[in-house]
């Protein structure tokens, strides 16, 4: 009998493959990494999609992606991982208007991200992770709920803040009546 059942190692896989993309994703945000844009680059695209001010949802979304990923891969403190990496997702759905597939500019790329790290976020990281070998300290029962709401809540106040910047410079223009 091993000490390690499949459900650890399939969690482990899950964590190391979730959180390594996220990393690496938020990297680009951050240091420029991997072909991104860095904190400027990525604040000014921040900025041109109603994100401001943009430096600071570029430094925002690289933390919650980097940090989030890299404790989900170590299984650390995974109720916050999980729930800031899928909150800095959740602010992708600025890309809903152009479907869902990624190929077409989509979202679903983001949910696919920030779905798995979400169920990681409340199914827990399993033995092999860091939490367990803590004793779970960073990892109660209660942070999971917690975690979630504040996340949600402060994602709605950033996305909501996006659109009402969206509308007040959509004021006072108007479209076309008749083609």
């Amino acid at each position: 009998m091993t000490c390690y059942d499949r459900r650890d190692l399939g969690l482990l896989l899950l964590r190391l493959g979730t959180g390594g993309v996220l990393a690496a994703h938020g990297s680009q945000k951050l240091f420029g990494w991997f072909g991104g844009g860095g904190i400027a680059g990525t604040g000014q695209f921040m900025d041109s999609i109603g994100y401001a001010p943009g430096k600071v949802s570029a430094t925002t979304a690289g933390l919650a992606e980097t940090g989030g990923g890299l404790l989900l891969a170590l299984g650390l403190a995974t109720p916050a991982a999980g729930a800031a990496a899928a909150g800095a997702m959740a602010g992708s759905a600025v890309h809903a208007p152009n479907g869902f597939f990624n190929q077409e500019g989509g979202f679903e790329y983001a949910a696919s991200l920030g779905l798995t790290a979400a169920g990681l976020a409340v199914t827990g990281p399993g033995r092999l992770s860091l939490d367990h070998l803590l004793g779970h300290t960073a990892d109660r029962s209660w942070m999971v709920p917690t975690a979630l709401a504040v996340t949600a809540a402060a994602t709605a106040v950033a996305v909501g803040a996006r659109s009402r910047r969206l509308r007040k410079a959509r004021e006072g223009q108007q479209g076309v009546l008749f083609e």
